[in-house]
């Protein structure tokens, strides 16, 4: 039982130091993955090797120029796996993030298309019914 404590008391002082790291890690590779597929508006392995290779440089750049190359092949090397596996894993869902966006722009065009639509056909009964009643008044003017 002391031993199960000891190890919960490591694993709680040992992980806040960690946990940080990795939610940084994993914010920043996303971000600039999620950056690159949308600016080059696909989703490619490179897109993970490139923010792999980033994150790795940027965490060991305090190292010098070696832990800068050295964080550079790191993270590429687990970029490519990982974007890998993202890839596959969206392609079992059925649908990847860029049909999905794709999906949903094209859905929003039809539905601003259609209420301009809908905009217009009011506009064109208003103008039909103004010209309708506009004449009737000037008519009886005429008569009197």
């Amino acid at each position: 039982q002391s031993a199960h404590r000891a190890g919960l008391r490591s694993f709680i002082r040992y992980g806040w130091r960690w946990s940080w790291r990795v939610a940084a890690f994993v914010t920043i590779f996303n971000t600039v993955s999620t950056g690159l597929s949308v600016y080059r508006n696909k989703t490619t392995i490179s897109n993970f090797a490139s923010a792999g290779a980033f994150t790795g440089a940027l965490f060991r750049m305090h190292l010098g120029l070696q832990g800068l190359a050295g964080g550079f092949v790191f993270g590429t090397m687990f970029g490519i796996p990982a974007g890998g596996l993202l890839m596959i894993m969206q392609k079992l869902a059925g649908e990847t993030l860029q049909e999905k966006r794709n999906r949903e722009r094209r859905e929003l065009y039809e539905q601003k298309l259609a209420e301009w639509q809908s905009r217009l056909s009011v506009t064109d009964v208003l103008g039909q019914t103004e010209s309708n009643a506009g004449g009737g008044p000037d008519v009886d003017m005429a008569r009197e």
